[in-house]
């Protein structure tokens, strides 16, 4: 019979329907915790043994750290009688000295202002988007010899030596010149041991597999005492400097195979295109081999640069006063005796933060990257 109904009627091409909203619980949040932590029956028991956990640990950690803690204090005994958390009235009184170590109180603007010039040489390398980057990245090649006259002096400024460094500020230092110098030091070494000169790849072989295979920590050890016996009787060598050649050398020794693992995963064919291209060797491995070769070894680089960044500590054992060199030297004060734990605990967040970053912009960088599919 006629529809005779004054209701509008709906039809349907074939094929098509409504928009209807998706069932609950499969999407957003509740998508996560199902599929996450509440996929099978063991994922379920193990999710809440964690929670569990969690919650015996995360609440006397809060107390510890925030609510219980004092945060001013002039000793140990005053700290213990304010509260009954953790002391960080010791890192007040001496946060200067684990950020700037013995850098004259005067002079540390100086550093301050290294350190926003740092952020600025690195911005226009890590943000490709970054206005002016052309420009910008010719100030970060001059940065690292702006940054030397401003931390050492000289040319109008007063010169502070180099034992006079410590702390955080240290540690940035060893850091930074490690990561900066290594990389491309690592690339030229894999290169080269992938030459075909003979004497070049036995060459870079030999100082990769000899420089693996020896402890850092011996490394510096001859930096800071034998390497004094191979030079000119007179000679005066930095001791930071030593520090800093024998650190770049060691992570670029690591960065050279990983670099060659990406190489070798670079496809053949890749190689057989730029040949017939009639590109010459220096401009096949710029603008088709490494760039492929780099992103693939993305991972294996950060982890260098982190395990780098954490060995940095090292150098205290070689009388360097890093931020472990400025806590066990302020706990030998009788006045703060007992605080070692502080001490651990706020060095190891700042190594946290800076690790975490690296790790962070070493993901973002790899799905920036990413142009295949996902295994």
């Amino acid at each position: 019979m006629p529809n005779t109904s004054n209701a509008p009627t709906q039809s349907y091409v074939p094929g098509e329907h409504p928009d209807l909203k998706p069932p609950i619980g499969q999407t957003g949040i509740l998508l996560w915790l199902r599929k996450n932590l509440f996929s099978s029956t063991f994922n379920v028991v193990l999710t809440l043994v964690t929670l569990y956990f969690l919650y015996l640990v995360i609440p006397p950690l809060v107390n510890w750290l925030f609510l219980d803690a004092v945060f001013q204090a002039g000793s140990r005994d005053e700290c213990r009688a304010l509260g009954e958390g953790a002391c960080w009235g010791f890192i007040d009184k001496r946060l200067g000295q684990f950020t700037y170590g013995f850098y004259p109180i005067e002079e540390r603007w100086r550093v301050n202002l290294t350190f926003l010039l740092l952020v600025i040489a690195v911005l226009p390398v890590l943000w490709e988007k970054m206005p002016k980057r052309r420009l910008m990245l010719g100030f970060s090649l001059v940065f690292p010899f702006v940054s030397a006259w401003l931390l050492l002096g000289g040319f109008g400024l007063e010169s502070v030596n180099t034992d006079q460094f410590g702390g955080f500020m240290l540690t940035m230092i060893i850091g930074v010149t490690g990561i900066v110098f290594s990389l491309p030091m690592g690339i030229l070494l894999a290169l080269g041991r992938q030459s075909q000169l003979h004497f070049i790849r036995w060459l870079c072989t030999g100082f990769i597999e000899f420089i693996r295979g020896v402890p850092l920590i011996t490394l510096l050890f001859v930096a800071s005492t034998m390497l004094n016996y191979f030079l000119p009787p007179g000679t005066t060598f930095d001791l930071l400097l030593r520090v800093l050649i024998m650190v770049t050398i060691f992570s670029a020794a690591y960065i050279a195979e990983v670099v060659r693992g990406g190489l070798q995963a670079v496809p053949k064919g890749q190689h057989e295109a730029a040949d017939a291209m009639g590109l010459k060797y220096w401009a096949s491995m710029r603008l088709i081999v490494l760039p492929q070769a780099l992103k693939i070894s993305i991972p294996g680089i950060v982890n260098t640069f982190i395990g780098l960044f954490k060995d940095s500590t090292l150098v205290v054992i070689i009388g360097l006063l890093d931020p472990l060199g400025i806590g066990r030297a302020s706990l030998s004060d009788s006045k703060w005796q007992g605080l070692a734990t502080e001490v651990y605990v706020f060095i190891a967040i700042f190594f946290f933060i800076c690790c975490f970053s690296m790790s962070r912009y070493s993901i973002y960088l790899e799905n920036k990257l990413h142009t295949g599919h996902r295994i």
